[in-house]
């Protein structure tokens, strides 16, 4: 063999990705948060991991890590070349590892035919950080040392190559080689390959844990019992505190009162009280009263007798007869009629109603749980709230969090909803970037929860099975470079919009139409709950609102000029 193999191409483009926050502590390679080590502590840190599992083990679980780390770089490769020839677009391994000085790596020998399920590499290393740190610590061994830099090797190739190839050291300079050597083929093409290549399989660490870790997964899973209420997840402290006043008035019948703004989740937290019930196995009915026209709710909620209105064509029992014995769960409580909420002040007091167009009084058995993000102490004020209605629904209520306000939870909710839209789109084993997570753990989540599932379903589309999921696909239009974070952060305060606007020209009109049609379109049309957005009565939002439309009649109705 001689030393004349094929050289790498230039690595411009991989020194480009490697990108330094020095004031915010961060270092980025590409998408991924990387961190500066100093040589005394990873070696510290090989010592102790061959101190505290011993030499096998140890071995076992840095191959391992450098393995996943090869194949989440191979996915890299091919986006970041992808004009390139195959050697070209290969060599992303080898050089990543070099840009992060771990190794410089020298091909000898590069030859793979997919066609004939054949692949057969050589490469030197110089300058191996891990032999050199092996050397400083222990000095000179009797066999192979540079494991980390091994498994990435093998997880790039297994990950590139779309088969399963594991390289083996043969020469390394902990050993006293003048260099180190590793060689790459096909599992099946080594004799001794489920000996030599057990590190990769997962390995407990000894014997006489087994006990303790059923013992462990058994105090778990109680842990996870008690800190998901239902299908809800979440442990930071603000989550728990609704979790536990709720968990109270779970098996009672007592009526309860969600409030919190938009999308931070009042319906899964209704359906949790359902679930943790004595009536868990009776009906949960949901409405949602501003979806249904206010002439036609009470229909809805109690039924209508056949001939009761035009196009009354047959006697419908109502939900709160379907939901009999069981819950009914009433979101956007507040969008109802005066005439509907005295309807159902009467069930709540008296357990009893009568169909619309009919006469006949029936009794219900239903446990009430009413939600809105509306402030209804303002809506009796105004007169569109009943108080007496208010009284009994407000017997026990809670508040639930913003997700700006437990952003603790934010990475059990980026896994629950990956698990949840990987399934349903048929891509498993997905995960996102340290980049992607940055930004989300930044971004101030108007749309709360609801926002985060469309956010993290819209990444799970765009992204491949089993891969990772980059910030641009979360959050589109923003790229990788330095000021990628301000889609979330120092770019979003008011007085940067601020200067913004006036930097464009726009008049305040123009702002303030803009304000009040996106609040609009953020409330789904509902006048009260844009003014909610907005800081403003809905008197005040309907004063605006009608002298823009005849500022617009007046404008219209000019003769041309």
């Amino acid at each position: 063999m001689n030393d004349d193999g094929p050289r790498l191409p230039e690595m411009q483009d991989l020194w480009n990705l490697l990108r330094f926050e020095a004031q915010e502590g961060r270092i980025w390679l590409d998408e991924e948060r990387v961190v500066l080590l100093r040589s005394s502590e990873l070696r510290g840190l090989r010592r102790e991991l061959i101190d505290a599992l011993g030499m096998q083990r140890a071995k076992g679980l840095l191959t391992r890590m450098g393995y996943i780390s090869g194949k989440m770089d191979a996915e890299r490769a091919r986006r970041l070349r992808p004009e390139a020839s195959l050697f070209d677009v290969f060599s992303v391994g080898p050089q990543s590892h070099m840009v992060t000085g771990q190794v410089k790596v020298i091909p000898l020998k590069l030859d793979w035919n997919e066609a004939e399920n054949y692949f057969h590499a050589i490469f030197d290393w110089e300058n191996s950080f891990e032999a050199e740190i092996f050397l400083s610590e222990f000095g000179s061994g009797f066999e192979p040392v540079c494991w980390a830099q091994l498994g990435y090797a093998s997880g790039f190739t297994t990950q590139f190559m779309g088969r399963q190839i594991y390289f083996k050291e043969t020469c390394c300079t902990a050993c006293g080689h003048q260099t180190c050597r590793i060689e790459g083929r096909l599992v099946e093409d080594w004799e001794d390959a489920e000996d030599a290549f057990r590190h990769y399989q997962p390995d407990r660490i000894a014997d006489q844990l087994f006990e303790l870790q059923e013992q462990m997964a058994e105090l778990r899973s109680r842990v996870d019992a008690e800190e998901h209420f239902g299908q809800l997840v979440g442990s930071s402290p603000r989550f728990l505190e609704v979790r536990d006043l709720l968990s109270r008035a779970a098996r009672s019948k007592v009526t309860v009162l969600l409030l919190g703004e938009t999308g931070v989740g009042k319906d899964m937290f209704a359906r949790a009280l359902h679930e943790a019930s004595d009536r868990a196995d009776k009906p949960f009915v949901a409405v949602n009263c501003a979806a249904i026209p206010r002439d036609l709710i009470e229909a809805e909620l109690f039924g209508v007798e056949r001939g009761a209105f035009t196009g009354a064509e047959k006697t419908r029992e109502g939900r709160f007869e379907r939901a009999d014995t069981g819950t009914l769960f009433l979101d956007e409580v507040g969008e109802l009629s005066l005439h509907a909420q005295a309807a159902l002040l009467r069930v709540l007091q008296e357990g009893e109603l009568e169909r619309v167009g009919g006469s006949e009084v029936r009794r219900v058995d239903v446990r009430l749980i009413a939600a809105t993000n509306e402030d209804l102490d303002q809506a009796v004020r105004e007169g569109r709230f009943r108080q007496d209605l208010l009284y009994r629904l407000n017997v026990y209520s809670a508040t639930v969090p913003p997700l700006r306000e437990r952003i603790e939870d934010l990475p059990d909710l980026v896994s629950h909803f990956l698990d949840k839209y990987g399934t349903l789109h048929g891509k498993s084993g997905l995960s996102i970037t340290d980049r992607a997570m940055a930004l989300l753990r930044e971004y101030d989540w108007p749309g709360n929860i609801r926002e985060l599932a469309n956010v993290i379903e819209r990444g799970v589309i765009l992204s491949d099975p089993g891969g990772q999921i980059e910030a641009a696909s979360l959050f589109p239009g923003v790229g990788s470079g330095p000021g990628a974070s301000a889609l979330a952060s120092g770019e979003r305060t008011l007085p940067a919009l601020a200067a913004s606007v006036l930097e464009a020209g726009h008049p305040l009109e123009a702002v303030e139409s803009q304000l009040i049609d996106a609040a609009l379109a953020r409330s789904g049309n509902k006048v009260s709950g844009a003014a909610r957005l907005l800081g403003l009565t809905r008197a005040q939002l309907d004063y605006r609102l009608k002298k823009r439309r005849d500022a617009e009649d007046s404008s219209n109705n000019e003769p041309p000029g």
